[in-house]
């Protein structure tokens, strides 16, 4: 019955749509209620996608996508790396305004046995959907927390933010998850160990030498104590990658870890299979389900059908193996009829990461003629990405749309297509984007959109309503390394304050509509309205910043050091490890 009612609702709505239904059309469709199949890359850059361009790495399947449906060409990340990117996307907002971000460098949550987490006050697209009825699920990758005080209270996990189903990373893929050379954490952990380990040994050896020649008296327990802090040390300066594997690269099924460590050559199959196995029990009912996927993160986890077959090496070949799993996914819409009610979504959370390189090797992607890249709060490049919605029969096959818009408009416009209600008791920065989708609105109802970097304003966009200019204004700027380089090469990510970042006063001032590569810095000699641009975004900003409320930073240190009591173990910590998955094939 309910599947009945589900595709009378959406028959309804097509029929008005295509009689030729203009604004109204949208209320109409807030009570179709389709299927909602979002799919989100990790680190994918804007230029690897042959609609948007790249015609060296293979993706027929998102390409099909957007001839099938609508691509947004100035689609914006609310950040440039993956946790308050996500925390934007799932709730509408900028991440400021939940925390998620932070103010000392710690731009991501870096452990899974942290406190820090998406607050459970903030409402996700999953939790309003859910209300209504929708079976609701998210496969892949999280990282926006799990535990507040204890290893298996869940406050930040994914099914308690609104949905009935997970299966997946609660952490993030990352170089470490492999021992790689290209390390977040683990090299620069040895190092600190390494010269900790040097200082108490060459302390324990002073004291040694000191006790042994009668130069010094008293009794024994400073080299006692300075020996066995040495010895701690080393064995933990080369045991720290082992630790790092266990503590954060494993998977769990709603709130059982299946897989720690995990076995990654089977990952793929597992999450192919769990999204499969999604739609077929959800399939007589309105569903929502979030693919998150571990590509194209380093380490590049690929499997052999797809390594070395590709023009852009391991790169190009995690690019293809992910666009299979896209077409995979879609195949399965197909097999069970539900292609012409479902409403699919493709994105990226940020930019490509410019300084994933060994040597000559290029590991992260690329990101088009836009400047900059993942990390950079400001640039082109870091916050850039793919946006294509299909909608078989409702939205029109092959457009594009050149008008600014959000990750975060994500919320508003799945919430009403769901029936639900986009919150009133606070602010919601994403816009609805079906009239525009639809055809029924020409412009975004986008005028400016802010561009931070932890909790630092790097820049802002103003999109003129006469004239239809696209200003872009930089207050800071990351300095890159080596200069004249286009990235921090040799820091893994820019920073986003301190001695390394470029103040502008006067602000740099770039055209978007002219210069899409922020290439040429106008002044007020080459631009005559550069001090109104300049008047009208700063009085946006000030009122975008009246309408903050202060709120405990999640990424800071304190919520975002490791606590052992906080980790996810399957076993007796710290000898976590189990295998619940067996061989999927």
């Amino acid at each position: 019955m309910l599947h009945l009612e589900h595709s009378w609702s959406w028959l309804a709505v097509m029929v008005g749509v295509l009689l030729g239904a203009r604004p109204s059309a949208c209320r109409d469709l807030s009570g179709s209620r389709p299927n909602i199949l979002l799919l989100m890359a990790d680190d994918f850059g804007i230029g690897d996608i042959g609609c948007y361009g790249n015609n060296s790495i293979r993706t027929p399947n998102i390409d099909r996508l957007a001839e099938d449906g609508v691509m947004l060409t100035q689609h914006i990340a609310a950040a440039s790396v993956c946790t308050p990117s996500r925390a934007a996307f799932l709730t509408g907002r900028y991440p400021l305004r939940s925390g998620m971000v932070s103010s000392n460098g710690y731009r991501v949550l870096q452990w899974t046995g942290v406190s820090g987490g998406l607050p459970t006050n903030e409402t996700t697209f999953a939790k309003i959907l859910k209300d209504r009825g929708y079976a609701t699920g998210l496969i892949g990758k999280w990282h926006l927390g799990l535990n507040c005080e204890s290893s298996n209270d869940h406050c930040h996990h994914p099914l308690n933010h609104g949905f009935d189903h997970f299966y997946g990373m609660p952490f993030s893929m990352m170089g470490d998850c492999i021992h790689w050379e290209l390390s977040e954490k683990r090299a620069g952990m040895e190092h600190k160990l390494n010269v900790c380990f040097q200082i108490m040994a060459f302390a324990a050896l002073t004291l040694t030498a000191g006790k042994l020649t009668h130069l010094t008296s008293g009794s024994w327990t400073p080299v006692v104590w300075s020996t066995i802090a040495a010895t701690l040390l080393f064995v933990t300066s080369y045991s720290i990658g082992v630790l790092i594997v266990h503590a954060d690269c494993f998977l769990m099924r709603n709130h059982t870890i299946t897989e720690q460590p995990m076995h990654f050559q089977r990952t793929t199959s597992l999450i192919l299979k769990e999204v499969s196995s999604f739609v077929q029990r959800n399939k007589h009912r309105p569903f929502l389900l979030f693919v998150s996927f571990l590509h194209v993160h380093t380490p590049l986890i690929t499997t052999e059908k797809f390594r070395g077959k590709s023009a852009h090496g391991l790169y190009g070949d995690n690019t293809e193996e992910m666009d299979w799993m896209v077409g995979q996914i879609l195949d399965t819409l197909d097999m069970e009829g539900l292609t012409n009610s479902t409403l699919v979504y493709f994105t990226s959370d940020h930019g490509g990461s410019l300084e994933a390189q060994l040597g000559k090797e290029q590991y992260g992607g690329w990101n088009g003629i836009y400047k900059g890249g993942k990390g950079m709060g400001g640039w082109e490049g870091g916050i850039r990405v793919p946006g294509i919605f299909r909608w078989p029969g409702v939205l029109q096959a092959g457009r594009v749309i050149h008008e600014p818009t959000s990750l975060m408009d994500v919320f508003p416009t799945v919430v009403q297509l769901g029936g639900g209600e986009v919150p009133q008791d606070r602010v919601t920065d994403g816009r609805d984007l079906l009239p525009l989708l639809l055809g029924t609105a020409q412009h975004s109802d986008h005028e400016f959109l802010l561009h931070y970097c932890e909790n630092f304003l790097h820049a802002a966009r103003w999109r003129q309503r006469d004239g239809g200019r696209l200003w872009k204004v930089h207050y800071m700027t990351p300095l890159f390394h080596p200069e004249g380089a286009g990235a921090c090469y040799g820091r893994g990510v820019c920073p986003c304050s301190g001695d390394q970042v470029a103040h502008h006063d006067p602000p740099l001032l770039f055209d978007l509509s002219r210069d899409p590569s922020e290439a040429h810095a106008l002044t007020p000699d080459t631009e005559p309205s550069f001090y109104h641009v300049m008047d009208t975004v700063a009085r946006a900003v000030e009122e975008h910043r009246r309408t903050l409320i202060p709120v405990p930073l999640q990424l800071d240190t304190l919520g975002n050091i490791w606590r052992p009591w906080l980790q996810p173990c399957c076993g007796q910590f710290p000898l976590c490890w189990c295998d619940r998955e067996g061989d999927p094939r």
